[in-house]
């Protein structure tokens, strides 16, 4: 599997913005030294592909590394779940397309959550056999729940697995068995989510839900530490999966070539190591 990280651009909200300024947060990206992008079909019913695809249309293949995922197949003007084995290789073929590359280099299985036996037993399998043919380079699995991708890690062959959510300054559960698995299986873990949906980033919300009295309580607390290091707690919230030794790489969600910039500079913000003890 080429090597992924440490720090990678989530394509999501590139879905909901113009299609120049996709291109220009892409550009940022690589200027900045970033060359992981993660998309998905799901993120704009395959818009986020197409952006991603058209901004890198240019730039030499092996210079940059692309994950994308399989399981949500756009189905007219929307996304629906499909882990058949021909859902799966149909939805690979047209992020192929929408990406206007011959391979990938990471297919994810996307959220299973209520489909893992077919998963496991069709979609895997195809995965497999199109990493066989060097169509896709890496076979993985993206939830924001630790349990499913744990129980992949130890009975399938995939490579690595995206985790969003689970692994932050607020919730750490995925250190509790996956992260474990992962590194005594050495399949590579790649965090994502890692400001819970923004509470760690100066929003308000935590898990895409208004925060809890509890969580803004915490926030404060780790606002306080970071300070007292002059630290920003966005520049730690980034940096912290990173010091598991499971976690390869860490993906940051960007709209705009701005917020690509203020991003890769706070990646780079000197962080003492008496900070992770007082936090």
């Amino acid at each position: 599997m080429r090597m992924l990280g440490p720090l990678g651009l989530g394509t999501a909200p590139l879905a909901g913005v113009e299609p120049d300024a996709a291109h220009a947060a892409v550009e940022a990206a690589l200027d900045a030294g970033i060359n992981y992008f993660d998309t998905a079909p799901l993120y704009g019913a395959g818009a986020a592909e197409r952006r991603l695809g058209e901004a890198l249309a240019g730039v030499p293949r092996h210079s940059y590394v692309v994950s994308t995922k399989a399981g949500r197949r756009v189905v007219g003007d929307g996304v629906e779940y499909d882990f058949s084995a021909e859902g799966i290789k149909a939805s690979v073929a047209e992020s192929l397309s929408r990406l206007g590359v011959d391979r990938v280099d990471v297919v994810h299985l996307h959220d299973p959550d209520e489909h893992v036996e077919q998963a496991l037993d069709e979609a895997y399998p195809v995965l497999d056999e199109l990493r066989r043919q060097s169509v896709i380079g890496a076979v993985g699995i993206g939830m924001n729940s630790p349990e499913i991708p744990a129980r992949f890690v130890r009975e399938t062959d995939i490579d690595v697995v995206l985790i969003a959510g689970r692994y932050t300054l607020l919730d750490r559960s995925a250190a509790d068995d996956l992260l474990t698995a992962a590194a005594d299986r050495g399949v590579a873990v790649i965090a994502g989510g890692v400001f819970n949906s923004g509470i760690l980033a100066g929003g308000s919300t935590y898990d895409y839900r208004p925060a809890s009295p509890a969580i803004v309580t915490e926030v404060e607390r780790l606002t306080k530490v970071c300070a007292s290091y002059d630290v920003p707690l966005k520049a730690a919230a980034m940096r912290f999966p990173a010091t598991h030794p499971a976690v390869t790489a860490v993906l940051i969600g960007c709209a705009t070539a701005a917020e690509v910039r203020e991003n890769a500079a706070l990646w780079r913000h000197p962080l003492p190591a008496e900070l992770w003890t007082a936090l």
